[in-house]
């Protein structure tokens, strides 16, 4: 870990804000300005970081955004990142640990911006007691205090004098038109480490005399573990221990992984399928497809009377999609380093809450919270995942029946691919209707499918309704509510399969399904599919000016090469307006290419463009990969695919050309993480019916036929 613990003493949390308690700095060492920034004498700047890094640049977007505010020098920051056990024994001075929906960048940056702020004012008034002069006569730029003489002090040389100072509360910040450090394409703080093998993931943890442990959980969701013959197996090579995690699992301990893994193999177990051993995909899907009719669980957008407007309209339009359970497939598979000690455990983890981890492995372990150390490492790979801490308390569980030995749990890539928390299955039925002159004067869309909430967080249901499965179709978001007559409501249907949230969560699906329908409307009035969209979006200007920015961008109207067409599509979510423009060549056998994306965003701020850039590109790859090839299937009750063989997502050599139009407005902070990844979809869908005539309504891709004459 790069936190030194010796820089925090006692730190408390203000009603409303954030204050610093008591602290002592050596005079030739680091000194504590505010709680969020860590000055040396030499005027290295070290930013301390809460949220977690799982490559989407987040640790560097904070750190600009504090070194903005310090005034400080970009070449010489550095981070480091606080424990849960800090947060915690300071109350949570350090705001939420979690990183997820987006907002590691736009839910931090209130106070993260203050605390830079904070500092500078702390280091102007260490120079101006020094100088005995008021604070107006001096100034700070590229971390050097300057009195209106001329004469100057670095930050390392007053830094400690600044640390005796109250922390002030309430420090304005700039304007965002005067950024110099934020708003710019700096280099991430992370990459080095990254090329030179430096950085340690939690997958890479090695401690001495530490052991290695596999495990295996019942192949069933919902199931239970019968028994295991553990003397089958004790006598291979490197094998220590065979112990009972759960009553869903078994882990066997030895030297090196891959002999705990051998073992495992090997050792005879018998599961109990808790009566789910029977069910598929098959069984699922006609579980929802009774949803797509049935009365309606919940409701969310509603203007009009649909019903009426549609039985009179001029023409009506049906149309049914679906969309399957993903797995998040992270590089970085499942793992947790626990080591216990009667008193106490300690924890090396990559995860996406690390006051979560900290609680999970304090309930695992039957201590205090105190009790627990948290190790924190950057993550290889999180998509919602690492949200979950199963294998905290996996991992936990293991090291108490090995006291004093640090065990190493790692998931073999076939158990994480069939025991995670996928991306929820859904269908759709969307019904329209068309006036004469083929505008849109009736709309419904109804979801059927699976609730995280239901499944997780069964107190956030609203009258037995989960808003979550309304993503995109919010008040907020939905750009479509000229439409005089609409319904958007949901029937819930849920399964014994473990539901979680996977990078942009229903807003893809629900984008598919709205966007690809929107296209179907558009060819039923005759009307071409950008100027049928900018005719409904023209009382919101913002989806309006991000999907012309898209269309612009993309030369939409101007000719392509032979045999490449277009698809159009617009979204919103997280906080963020999104469009994309694709263009694909299908053969006549069916083979489909995806040549080049134009994807337009407004986050409102953007405090690193190359950083957004990077996030567009990867959402692409993520959602493409997910739309042309990722399926979760049901086989007698369990996961039938079991690693990238059968689970095949995004390669190179199918990657498109991304290109990214950034449309920041201003005045909010939008998602970057995760809103792009909806528009992937829809705009490659659109863009094959223009190629072929056909509609492809369910993923993923690879299995439709588009050969076509």
């Amino acid at each position: 870990m790069r936190l030194n613990r010796r820089h925090f003493l006692t730190v408390s949390a203000a009603a409303g804000g954030m204050a610093l308690g008591l602290r002592a700095t050596a005079a030739d060492g680091p000194s504590d300005v505010g709680i969020w920034v860590v000055i040396h004498p030499d005027d290295t700047i070290v930013v301390r970081i809460a949220r977690t890094e799982m490559g989407q640049g987040t640790l560097t977007g904070l750190a600009q955004l504090v070194c903005e505010e310090l005034d400080g020098a970009w070449a010489k920051v550095k981070y480091e990142f606080i424990t849960p056990e800090a947060n915690l024994a300071a109350k949570q001075a350090w705001g939420s640990m979690a990183t997820g929906g987006s907002q590691g960048i736009r839910g931090s940056v209130v106070y993260i911006r203050q605390g830079g702020a904070a500092a500078r004012a702390m280091l102007v008034q260490a120079a101006a007691s020094r100088w005995n002069a008021p604070v107006g006569d001096c100034s700070a730029a590229d971390s050097v205090i300057t009195h209106i003489s001329g004469k100057t002090l670095r930050y390392g040389e007053v830094a400690a004098d600044a640390a005796k100072l109250p922390v002030p509360a309430n420090v304005a910040v700039k304007d965002i038109k005067t950024w110099k450090i934020a708003g710019k394409s700096v280099k991430r703080l992370d990459t080095v480490e990254k090329l030179d093998g430096s950085l340690v993931f939690a997958i890479d943890v090695k401690l001495p005399g530490m052991l290695n442990a596999a495990i295996a959980q019942c192949p069933v969701f919902g199931g239970t573990l019968k028994s295991f013959n553990a003397a089958k197996i004790k006598t291979m090579p490197g094998v220590r221990h065979v112990v009972k995690v759960d009553d869903s699992s078994v882990a066997v301990i030895a030297d090196k992984f891959y002999q705990a893994k051998s073992a495992l193999a090997r050792l005879p177990i018998q599961w109990d399928d808790g009566g789910n051993g029977n069910v598929s995909s098959a069984d699922i899907a006609g579980f929802l497809s009774t949803g797509l009719g049935a009365p309606a669980t919940g409701t969310g957008l509603k203007a009009g009377n649909f019903e009426a407007a549609f039985t009179g309209a001029a023409k009506q339009v049906e149309a049914d999609y679906a969309s399957p359970f993903l797995s998040h497939a992270a590089m970085e598979p499942m793992n947790c380093t626990a080591k216990y000690d009667p008193g106490a455990i300690e924890i090396w983890i990559g995860t996406q809450n690390g006051d979560s981890a900290l609680a999970a492995a304090a309930e695992a372990a039957d201590l205090p919270l105190a009790a627990v150390k948290v190790h924190k490492h950057i993550v290889g790979g999180g998509f919602g995942r690492r949200g979950r801490q199963d294998m905290v308390g996996q991992a936990v569980r293991i090291a108490k029946q090995v006291p004093g030995v640090p065990i190493k749990l790692i998931w073999s890539r076939e158990e994480d691919m069939q025991h995670g928390f996928y991306r929820p299955v859904t269908m759709a039925r969307l019904r329209a209707g068309l006036d004469a002159k083929g505008d849109v004067v009736a709309l419904h869309a109804r979801v059927s499918g699976q609730s995280i909430a239901a499944f997780a967080a069964p107190a956030t249901l609203v009258n037995g309704s989960d808003p979550r499965m309304f993503q995109s179709w919010s008040k907020e978001e939905f750009g479509y509510q000229s439409i005089p007559n609409l319904l958007i409501d949901q029937a819930m249907r849920n399964t014994h399969v473990p539901v979680g949230t996977w990078r942009g969560v229903n807003t893809n699906q629900n984008a598919v399904y709205m966007e690809c329908f929107i296209d179907e409307l558009a060819y039923a009035a005759g009307v071409n599919p950008l100027a049928f969209r900018q005719k409904l979006l023209a009382n919101s200007k913002i989806h309006l000016d991000v999907l012309n920015a898209a269309a612009d961008k993309a030369g939409w109207g101007k000719p392509l090469p032979a045999g490449v067409f277009r698809g159009i599509c617009q979204n919103a979510g997280y906080g963020s307006y999104s469009a994309a423009v694709a263009e694909v060549s299908v053969s006549k056998k069916g083979e489909l290419k995806v040549h080049r994306i134009v994807a337009a965003i407004d986050c409102g701020n953007v405090v690193n463009p190359d950083q957004v850039a990077a996030q567009v590109e990867g959402s692409f790859a993520f959602g493409l990969g997910a739309a042309l090839f990722s399926e979760i299937t049901i086989e007698n009750g369990r996961v039938a695919e079991g690693n990238f063989d059968s689970y095949p997502v995004m390669r190179m050599e199918d990657m498109p050309k991304v290109e990214t139009v950034l449309v920041p407005s201003g005045g909010f902070w939008g998602g970057v993480g995760e809103p792009t990844i909806s528009v992937a979809a829809p705009a490659v869908l659109n863009a094959i019916y223009a190629a072929t005539g056909k509609r492809v309504r369910t993923l993923p891709l690879r299995y439709a036929d588009l050969s076509h004459a």
